[in-house]
């Protein structure tokens, strides 16, 4: 029996030093945005500074190529009593304009404290605006009745 709580002690041991005290880290995206961006002049970096600092951006404007976007999320596990959920340390978004030449214009900095604080959403829902007996339902049923009719009388034919 002596044997056995040993054995016991021994796997309980194992299984709560596997779970790490310390929190685990996730890094989306470009790692250091906020130490690198202090890095950055405007009208000195060019295109290629850039790229060779942060590497391709995360995503370019649609509508503007000298738009480039940078992205970098952080993400920690919480503590074993919050059963290890994640949770958003940081958010951090960095916006750089480049002018014609090549040249960096402006930057800008968005982070997840700028996010809750400047942005708004609406929790309004969205009511379903048609019904079953609509115009277009009525339509669109005829239609399919039409379209499953000759297969319905070509069945009945062959019964």
């Amino acid at each position: 029996m002596m044997i056995f709580h040993k054995i016991l002690l021994v796997i309980v041991f194992l299984f709560i030093s596997n779970c790490s005290t310390s929190k685990i880290n996730k890094v989306h995206g470009t790692v250091g945005i906020e130490d690198k961006y202090n890095l950055l002049k405007l009208n000195e970096n060019n295109s290629n500074d850039i790229i060779s600092l942060l590497g391709p951006p995360s995503t370019k404007s649609k509508f503007d190529e000298n738009l480039w976007i940078y992205i970098e999320r952080k993400k920690v596990k919480r503590s074993i009593f919050k059963l290890g959920t994640e949770k958003y340390i940081s958010n951090n978004v960095l916006v750089l304009k480049i002018n014609s030449k090549g040249l960096l214009k402006d930057k800008k900095i968005y982070s997840l404290k700028d996010m809750k604080d400047n942005y708004q959403f609406s929790e309004n829902i969205t009511s379903i605006s048609y019904k079953n007996n609509s115009f277009v339902y009525n339509l669109l049923s005829s239609i399919k009745q039409r379209i499953n009719a000759p297969t319905q009388r070509s069945s009945s034919r062959n019964k």
